[in-house]
């Protein structure tokens, strides 16, 4: 297995400076290794897990609408009440991580999330589904305040962006995988059954991730008191950058949840009126965010962070731009832009987070995704307003709107002193 010893931070790319001159001497993993490939391979099987569990309900909303009589803002609480218990969690499960350390975070996190989604799909109550879907959001927690953290801990500097871009397709994978395969399967059988195929398929991933993840090297216990936590939180509000970093993982987040939330009920009626098969297909777009989140993070490694970062949000404006249209081949073109745009952003903001945080970086990695998925249940429910009074004039006027303040963002990030 190759590593190499960290060299002193004049000897590395100004990309990479801030991040090697650590305290301590840290082994890294480099790229080309075995160590990487099952790195990056076992990040993969968590992300996959993560947002298969987390998104497997988007495509179910308008037959949870039906099932359970209740609107569209009614039933997105089935997506928004996870994001926001896994946004709380967020603020526990990355210093407990700080403490104890990454892997077993990670792994119990994955375990009590499939579990979970098993014992939800045996609720017959609207109430019942929902005080077990906030238990999974609790529970992933664990895994997306850590990933992040890890990668960053572990990874050499050079190749932080590739590696976090192949951890963000793993998350648009699992996220496809759990909207298309629920959105095929509840037409043909039931939302139960759907959900017990979801949580079947993250306990495979699960124990996968389990036996392959390498144990942290660069791992540095923190005490765990209030002291601590608070002025680890106070020293990240301090930076140039990381808060304005926390603002646009909320609002790029709650555009983009508040797409798919609502594209469903407008593609199953007139003039379009899909079947709920057709409408779970169209996850095929979050193909475009595997690439791009790879491939934009690469070249944010290249280029650097501020230069790149702005241009994946004119990419979003677009591909909304295109939603805006009847024909459906323009509707599914921006879709596709849109989704392009929003995992290249994310990939690069994640991998940011990473080079600016110099101490508690579990911390400052649960800040950037607490504003993530508080973007998503808080914009996520708040477009259903927008939908019941304008339709999708109306959500194209609410994402634009966040667009505009995540661009205004990128342009002040932009002109930060190059700490990348």
């Amino acid at each position: 297995m190759k590593t190499a010893v960290a060299p002193h931070a004049h000897d590395v790319p100004p990309a990479a400076a801030d991040v090697a001159a650590e305290p301590f001497s840290e082994r890294w993993i480099e790229k080309g290794t075995p160590a990487f490939m099952r790195t990056v391979l076992a990040l993969f099987c968590g992300g996959f897990a993560t947002f298969a569990l987390l998104y497997c309900v988007q495509p179910m909303m308008p037959l949870l609408s039906t099932e359970f009589s209740i609107n569209a803002a009614q039933s997105s609480l089935v997506l928004s009440v996870s994001t926001a218990m896994l946004a709380i969690g967020l603020l526990i499960t990355g210093p407990i991580s700080d403490r104890i350390g990454r892997k077993q975070v990670m792994v119990a996190a994955l375990f009590c999330a499939a579990l979970c989604t098993l014992a939800s799909a045996l609720m017959p109550t609207w109430q019942g589904v929902l005080a077990l879907r906030a238990l999974v959001g609790l529970s992933l927690s664990g895994l997306a305040a850590v990933a992040m953290t890890y990668l960053s801990e572990e990874i050499h500097p050079q190749h932080i962006g590739l590696a976090m871009g192949l951890y963000i397709g793993g998350n648009a994978i699992g996220g496809m995988s759990g909207r298309l395969i629920s959105g095929v399967l509840i037409d043909f059988v039931s939302w139960h059954t759907a959900m017990l195929v979801i949580g079947g398929l993250a306990l495979v991933a699960a124990a996968l991730f389990w036996r392959i993840l390498p144990e942290s090297r660069n791992f540095r216990a923190r005490p765990l008191n209030p002291r601590s936590l608070l002025e680890g939180f106070t020293q990240h509000f301090r930076d140039a950058g990381l808060p304005w970093l926390f603002l646009e993982a909320f609002v790029l987040m709650g555009a983009f949840v508040t797409l798919f939330n609502y594209i469903g009920y407008r593609l199953l009626a007139a003039p379009y009126q899909m079947n709920q098969a057709l409408v779970g297909l169209l996850s095929v777009v979050y193909l475009s965010g595997i690439y791009s989140s790879a491939q934009i993070g690469a070249l944010a490694d290249k280029l650097g962070r501020r230069k790149v970062f702005w241009a994946t949000i004119v990419l979003m404006f677009a591909g909304l731009l295109l939603t805006l249209f009847q024909p459906l081949p323009l509707v599914i073109v921006g879709m596709l832009v849109f989704t392009f745009g929003f995992f290249g952003a994310h990939s690069v903001a994640s991998s940011w987070i990473g080079r600016r945080a110099k101490t508690a970086k579990g911390q400052a990695s649960s800040l950037y995704l607490f504003s993530y998925y508080a973007g998503s249940s808080v914009a996520g429910t708040a477009g259903g307003v927008f939908w019941h009074y304008a339709g999708w004039n109306g959500i194209g006027v609410f994402i634009g709107s966040l667009l505009v303040v995540a661009l205004l963002v990128a342009l002040k990030l932009s002109r930060l002193p190059v700490k990348q």
